[in-house]
């Protein structure tokens, strides 16, 4: 893994999977579409998909534990604090022989781990998070990117980071 090639690949990933409304509805399809992806890999997965303040979907899978929501939460908050994903900022972090500790930021709340990826809506922003917490944390992130690449009709080849 190439630090710099992945964090080049997350900053295209986020740049162009951006949705021009979001809403619950949004979120439902999203959150089965993800169930799915996950079942077809045999995988259990905890699924959380929040504008900042309010769960939209909220999914776990029989075989995850409440260790699994509790990673989910960490990693959405990193997400709201910096409006990137969550396996971009911890990459950030490493880049950099850095923590969130050493920026203040409490380890029970916060985990720059991959899995949770920012909702961007054109010309508003950032307004949540799609998290999934369950399998190794790159294969979070791609699960995440590969659904939304499928929902927004991007082709996921032209995003995925390089195994």
């Amino acid at each position: 893994m190439n630090l710099e090639q992945d964090l080049a690949g997350i900053s295209e990933q986020e740049a162009r999977l951006r949705f021009e409304r979001f809403d619950a509805q949004t979120a439902w399809e999203l959150g089965q579409k993800l169930k799915q992806a996950a079942e077809a890999l045999h995988r259990a997965i905890a699924i959380d998909i929040s504008f900042f303040g309010q769960t939209l979907f909220f999914y776990a899978m029989s075989g995850t534990s409440p260790d699994n929501a509790e990673w989910a939460r960490r990693k959405r908050n990193v997400v709201q604090r910096f409006h990137r994903s969550s396996y971009a900022v911890g990459l950030m972090l490493k880049q950099k022989q850095n923590s969130l500790e050493e920026r203040g930021l409490d380890a029970r709340d916060y985990a720059a781990h991959g899995g949770s990826f920012p909702i961007f809506v054109q010309g508003v922003g950032c307004i949540g998070a799609i998290t999934v917490s369950g399998l190794p944390q790159r294969e979070d992130h791609e699960l995440v990117v590969e659904v939304l690449a499928d929902y927004l009709e991007v082709p996921y080849e032209e995003l995925a980071l390089d195994p």
